[in-house]
Order: C-alpha cells, then sequence, then structure tokens
C-alpha cells in the first residue's frame, strides 16, 4: 500500500487514473462506433418528437394551414405514428432475411423521403401524407436498432451500449426544440421548414452510411454463415476467446432454415409456451412506457408549459428546451451504470417517481393550486423532475429489457411486435392530450399516474433481473417469477440467494444433472424428469457442491424416479 493509500484510505490519483483508463478501454472498440451509428436513427426519432410539437404552434405554419383545431393538431403530431406501428410489425422477419444493417437502409431511405415531402408541403393533405410515409420509415428502422445493438455487444456493457440510442432519441427530442426555438425568429414559412428537411438530410445519410456498419455475428449464425459470423466478431473488436465466450451456446440455436419460413410462422413462433411469457410482457411495458405520459410531455411541452403559466410563446419554447437538456444530461449521467444499477431496480425506483410526479401535478390542478404563482412553479419543477425521473430510468431499461429477454429465434420479431405496441399507445396518447386537456386539465395527469402505478406493481410481480446475463443464457431467469420470491419473504422463508453453477454426472447417478439459479431459486433439472419433480425432489434429496469461488450447485440424488 502506498503512502497515500495509507494516509487517505484512498487510491492514489495514478492508481485511479489508471482504472478509468482501463474502463474506458473496454469501450474503444469498432462495436462502440457501430452502436453509435445505428442510434442516429434513435436521433431522427427523437428529432421529429422534439420539433412537430413546436411546429404545429408556430405562427407561420397557422398562417398557412389555420385554423387548427385540437383534433387536427392531434392528428398532424400523430399520424407518423400510425403507419410506423404497422411497418414494425414487419421489422423483425425484414430484418431476419436482408439483415439488421440493410433495414436500417431501407428504413432511413423512406424516411427522408417522407421528410422531404412534409419539407415542400404547400397543402394540409400533402403535409400529412408525408408524415405517413416517414411513418413507414421510422417503423422499419427504430426497432431493429435495439435488436443490433445488443447482439453486437459484449454482455458486461451491454446495457450501457445499448442506452446509446435512447441518448441519441433524447439528443435528437433536444434538438428538435432548440432548432424551432431558433426558426420560429424566421420570418415566412421557411421557420417550420427547416426542421424538416435538416431531418431529410440526416436520414439520408443514415441510410447510406448503414450498409457499412459490421453485420450482427449473432444474425449471421442465425442465417447459418458461420465463418463470416467469426470474421465479424473480430471486426468488432473481440478476440477468439472473447467471442466464444459471448456467443457460446449460440450454434444451439440456429435457425437457417426456419428464418427463411413465412412471417406467419414467425409470429406463431412468439407464442410457443417457452417464450409467449416473455412476448406478453415486453408488449406491456412497451406499451405502459407511452402511458406514463412522456411523449404526451414531449410533443405538447409548449403547450403544457403555456398552461402551467409561461405565456409567450418564446419562454414555452425555451422551458421545451430546458426539459429537452435534461432529457440528455440525466441519461448521459444514467448511461454508464446501467450494468451495475441494473434494470429491476431503475423500473421499479423510478416507476415510482414518475407515478408521483403525475399524480401530484393532477392535484394540483384538480384543487386549483395552479392559479396561484406558487402552484404554477410547482407544476413546471414536477414536470421536470418527472421528465429526470423517466430518462434515467424507464427510458433506458425498459427497450434494453423488451430485446435482450428474448431468444434468438424470436428476438427481432417479438422487439418489432413490443415497438408496434409502444407506437400504437403512443398513437393513442399523442392524439387524445390536446383533446383531453381541452376538457380537463388534471384527467391526463391522474390516468397516467395511475397507468404507471398499476405498472410499477406489475413489473414488482414479474420482471427478473438480466443484468450481466448473457443473451444465451437469458431463458433461466424465467423459470420462477419475482412475485414467488416476495410471497417467500412475507412468509419468513427467504429463498437462497447463491449463484449455481452447472454440474455434470456424479460417480453412482444414472445421467447427468444441471443445477442452475433461476431469479434467486435453486432449481435442479434431471434429463427425462418432470419440473414439478425435480423442483419436489431437489431440496430433500440434493445436496450442495462449493468451488473455490462460493458458487454452490446441487446434485440429485440416484432415488429419483
Amino acid at each position: 500500500m502506498s503512502s497515500v493509500e495509507a494516509r487517505t484510505g484512498r487510491s492514489p490519483p495514478s492508481s485511479r487514473i489508471a482504472k478509468l483508463r482501463s474502463s474506458m478501454a473496454v469501450y474503444m472498440h469498432t462495436y462502440t462506433l457501430c452502436t453509435i451509428f445505428a442510434s442516429i436513427g434513435g436521433f431522427l426519432f427523437g428529432f421529429d418528437t422534439g420539433s412537430i410539437g413546436p411546429v404545429t404552434t408556430m405562427p407561420q405554419f397557422l398562417d398557412d394551414f389555420a385554423p387548427i383545431s385540437p383534433t387536427l393538431q392531434g392528428l398532424i403530431v400523430s399520424s407518423i405514428l400510425i403507419t410506423a406501428s404497422t411497418a414494425s410489425l414487419l421489422a423483425g422477419s425484414l430484418s431476419d432475411r436482408i439483415s439488421r444493417i440493410y433495414t436500417f437502409s431501407v428504413g432511413g431511405a423512406i424516411f427522408a423521403v417522407g421528410s422531404a415531402i412534409i419539407a415542400s408541403a404547400s397543402t394540409l393533405a400533402q403535409l400529412l401524407v408525408g408524415r405517413c410515409v416517414a411513418g413507414v420509415g421510422e417503423g422499419i428502422f427504430l426497432s431493429v436498432i435495439i435488436v443490433y445493438q445488443c447482439e453486437i455487444a459484449p454482455a458486461a456493457i451491454r446495457g450501457s451500449l445499448a442506452c446509446t440510442l435512447q441518448l441519441l432519441v433524447t439528443v435528437g427530442v433536444a434538438s428538435g426544440y432548440f432548432v424551432c426555438y431558433g426558426t420560429v425568429k424566421i420570418a415566412g414559412d421557411m421557420s417550420w421548414r427547416i426542421p424538416f428537411i435538416l431531418q431529410a438530410i440526416i436520414s439520408a445519410v443514415f441510410a447510406v452510411g448503414s450498409p457499412f456498419l459490421v453485420h450482427s455475428p449473432r444474425w449471421l449464425r442465425h442465417v447459418g454463415r458461420h465463418e463470416d459470423a467469426i470474421k465479424a466478431w473480430t471486426r468488432l473488436g473481440l478476440n477468439p476467446t472473447e467471442a466464444e465466450k459471448e456467443d457460446s451456446t449460440a450454434a444451439n440455436e440456429e435457425r437457417a432454415d426456419e428464418s427463411r419460413k413465412d412471417w406467419k410462422t414467425e409470429l406463431r413462433q412468439l407464442w410457443k409456451k417457452e417464450v409467449r411469457k416473455r412476448t406478453v410482457l415486453g408488449c406491456f411495458i412497451m406499451g405502459m412506457q407511452q402511458l406514463s405520459g412522456i411523449d404526451g410531455v414531449l410533443y405538447y411541452a409548449p403547450v403544457l408549459f403555456t398552461q402551467a403559466g409561461l405565456s409567450s410563446t418564446k419562454a414555452a419554447f425555451l422551458a421545451s428546451g430546458v426539459s429537452g437538456l435534461l432529457n440528455v444530461g440525466c441519461t448521459i449521467m444514467a448511461q454508464p451504470f446501467q450494468d451495475k444499477w441494473g434494470r429491476r431496480p431503475l423500473v421499479l425506483i423510478g416507476g415510482s417517481v414518475i407515478a408521483s410526479c403525475m399524480l401530484v401535478i393532477g392535484s394540483i390542478y384538480a384543487s386549483n393550486a395552479h392559479a396561484t404563482a406558487g402552484g404554477r412553479w410547482a407544476v413546471v419543477v414536477l414536470i421536470y423532475v418527472f421528465v429526470v425521473a423517466f430518462s434515467m430510468s424507464w427510458a433506458l431499461a425498459f427497450r434494453i429489457y423488451a430485446s435482450e429477454i428474448q431468444p434468438m429465434r424470436t428476438r427481432a420479431a417479438a422487439t418489432s411486435l413490443g415497438q408496434a405496441a409502444n407506437w400504437i399507445v403512443n398513437w393513442v396518447v399523442a392524439f387524445t392530450t390536446p383533446l383531453f386537456l381541452a376538457r380537463s386539465t388534471s384527467g391526463p395527469y391522474f390516468l397516467f399516474g395511475a397507468c404507471t402505478a398499476l405498472t410499477v406493481l406489475v413489473c414488482a410481480a414479474f420482471l427478473p433481473e438480466s443484468k450481466g446475463v448473457s443473451l444465451e443464457h437469458l431463458d433461466e431467469i424465467f423459470h420462477t417469477s419475482p412475485w414467488r420470491g416476495i410471497v417467500a419473504q412475507l412468509r419468513g422463508h427467504p429463498l437462497r440467494k447463491l449463484p449455481l453453477r452447472r454440474l455434470g454426472s456424479e460417480a453412482g447417478t444414472r445421467q447427468p444433472t444441471i443445477a442452475f439459479r433461476s431469479n434467486d431459486v435453486e432449481m435442479a433439472v434431471v434429463p427425462n424428469i418432470s419440473r414439478q419433480q425435480s423442483d419436489r425432489q431437489t431440496i430433500t434429496e440434493g445436496k450442495y457442491d462449493h468451488d473455490d469461488h462460493g458458487a454452490v450447485g446441487i446434485h440429485v440424488s440416484d432415488q429419483i424416479s
């Protein structure tokens, strides 16, 4: 121990710098660059989300398309989501056939065309057509991005890398706010056309650059291109040992023949007994993510801040931009800790804060406390707290979780289905929020708060922790639901929390035993023996085996029949 450590109890600066360099070195690989470029699709989604609401309230836009009723405003904002949700249902099947990166390119090109149509719109009909075309492109590329990122990232940093998509989404939202804050000062229709021109240019770059990314090695294995998969791991920056570790069991999941079946067959895969609970959970959390009210806040931030007492358009736009910056800053702060904190704590703690903010805001409006200066500022502050809590928890955890929990054969299709659920609910929220606010200032907040609270309860019961588990071994965490552990704790019989390792045949046993830890529940599976029987027999007839690192396994005795 150095003298500095002896006096202060901390490592010397040189040691801390060395540790920082070592941790940063983990990210200095091609897979990080591929992750960042793929996340441009998230930027496009965020930029549209952040700009379309302010655009529909610009005086110059209203001069060209007035009158804009709350119903029409909701339709303009949400029309992109109708086609996006439909297209996303086909995105998984498409990406399984032509690859993840070529799907990015196709979607980006369609999105660029749609944005160009909007930017040149002279009638409301042309504007809506452009929004629908852009939605098709968005639906194709967005749900596939998180699949690609999860498949190319090492398990130890998968959460941090996959968060890059959400980071670029938040950067896009903030950029959309501030671009509109700048262009609203321009006289004439270019004030609202410039955001869509920029959107078209960036999406064209995304479409042209995507084919130059490295193919997902897991996708290459999925279609039977084993040698190309090994080369792809090398190009991504992993050495042969790391590649073998990341993809050690992927060969057992190859479905080169099945991947060429029709889309109906692939959709049926989602509802097989071994994965249907995960499919339902993924769709549920992706849909309820929107019922937290986040896109109601992001799309209509200027409206909400005006309702809260910020009278001028520029002030409302500026306040919206600040919420966008908070979104970016909190995402950056939370990203490095995704693989330390875990998904489950983020979902439960973040959801509790989100629900509290919505319910308190609803209470302020319901009691007419917003009529006072203190009440108005409380609403503004609580909206900011809501954005902070969401960006550090649900925004990051849900999108990653819905993709990573699926096996290779259903990952793309399930992620697309979850994204479709997200967009369908998003459309409902985006279309109805201005109508709801016109009739009740408190109602939307109570609805969002209640839905968030319900989601927290469901996740507490059914969402197991996936942090640090390789994609090929995530099946094990779903053998037992978390609510069983909660019930055991309440009964005073807490389940053991010991990591279990695989064990081979023991002398005197008739067949090999596999022991593992699943969601804090110790289980042993013996081939040809029913799960219920092995569960029942394990504790009474099994014996523990410890290794030098404290890992524990279970050998089931020869007497099990």
